[in-house]
């Protein structure tokens, strides 16, 4: 019996793999579900056909199991890659030294470039730590039969947005609807209101705690907010619904807008028409930056067959890689030079995200679990009573001061 097929039988473990051979390369995969389970096959067989000097071994497991068991590999035995995602969750490892500085890979593979609107959410003090390989679009689906029959056409701007809103309304119509049951849903206005008043950065150095939740750019967020509550624009009783719960007023004629991620559209009902646009500019000198929450990977620091990782994360970047893998996922590739599926939401979110100034990754996924806990539920409580935002505020300040102490 040969080495390899020791190490598929499980007889001989993963990391006596890598010394053994140095040309093996451990990928431990949270691509669990049956289509990107196959995607993901396909790439590597590939890999290792244009690269017949290197093995792979790929441990696949489910996606919670994941969530748990990647904490203990990174501090004990890791595989050379691993799947993650971009934000926080990326920099909760760097910062404690758990994965590999990768801005050589960006620099030679001219990542910086080719990836340049998911690059701030891949790095920690200018430098990068993974590559990217699919991401999906945020923005407002809107009814579009019901714009046309009103005369109404997509907002540009804040101003634009008030006044769809109030023509809406006008035809007892709900201009957006919402369902903060769970809370996640509410945590993307917030992130937009901040991005649109006040910029990326400034929005990233608050979910990594370096601005009080009391400054006085925060207090403008809520304040652009509460012109939409105060409107009433919002459907009512929103705290009693969750986002599915949420979408019949859309489909039914009640409702216009929804503020959502692209995973809602195969929802939508067939012979309606529906469409996109991207959250309106607010302040003019602020650059257009969107939510897209971003899947990744990673090299591991204490993996042994960085060379090959690093090949490995190169592949993965390649456009007509990223092309044929999101075609599977039904997501974006985050390479602009990359190919997108012949679909109409994804074609718009492609060209909204190629040319945007920057992305975030989304609240719970850019600030640490027990910050965003507590934000999320102080959006949904500014949502249904805007006169506490005070009190709101300072709670989340003395949070923030808890968490990042």
């Amino acid at each position: 019996m040969t080495l390899k097929k020791l190490v598929t039988s499980g007889v001989v473990g993963a990391a006596m793999l890598s010394q053994a051979f140095a040309g093996t390369l451990v990928i431990n995969s949270n691509q669990s579900d049956p289509a990107p389970k196959k995607a993901w096959a396909e790439m590597i067989a590939q890999f290792e056909t244009e690269n017949p000097d290197i093995d792979v071994k790929i441990n696949e497991y489910d996606h919670e199991g994941y969530k748990s068991a990647i904490r203990n590999w990174l501090v004990t035995t890791p595989p050379d890659v691993v799947f993650w995602f971009a934000g926080n969750r990326m920099k909760f490892f760097v910062d404690r030294g758990l994965f590999e500085d990768v801005s050589d890979v960006w620099a030679d593979e001219g990542l910086n470039d080719s990836m340049s609107s998911t690059k701030a959410s891949l790095s920690v003090d200018g430098k990068q730590y993974g590559v990217p390989y699919s991401y999906y679009q945020w923005g407002i689906y809107y009814n579009k039969g019901m714009f046309d029959k009103l005369g109404l056409s997509e907002p540009q701007t804040w101003e634009e947005f008030i006044a769809v809103c109030e023509a809406l309304k006008a035809n007892d119509i709900t201009p957006i609807t919402i369902g903060t049951k769970y809370l996640w849903t509410a945590a993307g206005w917030f992130d937009y209101l901040n991005m649109r008043t006040n910029g990326l950065a400034y929005h990233i150095d608050l979910m990594d705690g370096k601005i009080p939740y009391t400054d006085a750019g925060v207090k403008n967020t809520f304040a652009n907010w509460k012109q939409l509550i105060d409107g009433e624009y919002f459907l009512a009783n929103h705290a009693s619904y969750s986002w599915q719960e949420a979408q019949p007023p859309m489909f039914n004629g009640e409702a216009a807008m929804y503020l959502m991620g692209n995973f809602l559209t195969p929802n939508f009902p067939e012979g309606m028409d529906f469409d996109f646009f991207p959250f309106p500019i607010i302040d003019p000198s602020i650059g257009r930056f969107e939510d897209a929450p971003t899947d990744t990977v990673h090299i591991p620091a204490r993996a042994e067959n960085k060379a090959d990782a690093r090949k490995f994360l190169a592949y993965v970047a390649l456009p007509e890689n990223q092309t044929k893998l999101n075609i599977v996922l039904n997501q974006l590739p985050p390479n602009k030079y990359a190919e997108t599926a012949d679909n109409k939401f994804l074609v718009q979110g492609s060209e909204m995200l190629g040319s945007a100034d920057g992305t975030a990754q989304f609240y719970d996924r850019d600030t640490p679990p027990a910050m965003a806990s507590e934000g999320m539920k102080g959006f949904q409580e500014f949502m249904i009573n805007p006169d506490r935002i005070d009190k709101i505020l300072e709670n989340l300040e003395r949070v923030r001061n808890r968490v990042f102490k």
